[in-house]
């Protein structure tokens, strides 16, 4: 069975519901983590699903395979009453004068990001953070959207796997989460789908025909 940590502000479901219906190779287990990277080099995981930039990444390449998926676009988290959520998108030079109460620097913050909307929940201040995330932690209180002119670094989720432990159920799952289809030619082990019979491509038995045969001869009389 493949083990896969997921980092806080993504939602992997549908890859995952991919990846059981469509191979063979015993199932999935997957938990969220704000530190997937560190549950990979601890070896609690077979692959982790991570946030960059992020400098042990980086360090770590000559044993581990990387493959980025896609980047983020940036956030910001304000009170749900505030005028600036009219707009669908803020520039940054709209929010100078806001107190910043939190801003995603790694996954060493996440905890931070949190404490800073629930200061936002009470109507104080702003959260800078990648949109996805703040997607996922905000609460009913506090509103997101997204940012122009982002003045952090922008964001990269990728997938992260020991190269020890290659294998085709990590192979499999990537090729997924890259929008392989399930007809591809490079997916390992899948599932082959269930086929069904029509009632015109079953083959009469003897007595079925020489029924019909008595039937014809006798509509001929």
């Amino acid at each position: 069975m493949l083990s896969l940590s997921f980092v806080t502000g993504t939602e992997p479901d549908k890859w995952f519901q991919r990846f059981q219906d469509r191979t063979l190779h015993g199932g999935l287990q997957a938990h969220g983590s704000d530190d997937p990277v560190q549950e990979l080099f601890d070896a609690t995981v077979d692959l982790a699903l991570v946030r960059l930039p992020d400098a042990r990444v980086e360090r770590a390449l000559e044993e581990y395979h990387l493959v980025r998926l896609y980047e983020e676009a940036p956030g910001v988290a304000l009170p749900k009453d505030h005028t600036l959520t009219l707009m669908e998108e803020i520039p940054a030079e709209e929010l100078v004068d806001e107190t910043v109460m939190a801003t995603y620097q790694g996954p060493e913050h996440v905890q931070e990001i949190r404490d800073g909307l629930q200061v936002v929940a009470a109507n104080v201040g702003v959260v800078f953070a990648p949109r996805p995330m703040l997607k996922v932690l905000c609460g009913k209180k506090v509103e997101h959207r997204g940012l122009l002119g982002n003045p952090g670094d922008a964001t990269t989720i990728a997938l992260l796997w020991r190269k020890e432990r290659d294998a085709d159920d990590i192979q499999d799952f990537v090729g997924i989460a890259k929008g392989r289809t399930m007809n591809s030619s490079r997916q390992q082990k899948t599932k082959k789908p269930r086929t069904v019979k029509r009632n015109s491509d079953r083959v009469p038995n003897k007595k079925s025909q020489r029924n019909r045969q008595q039937r014809g001869r006798g509509r001929r009389r």
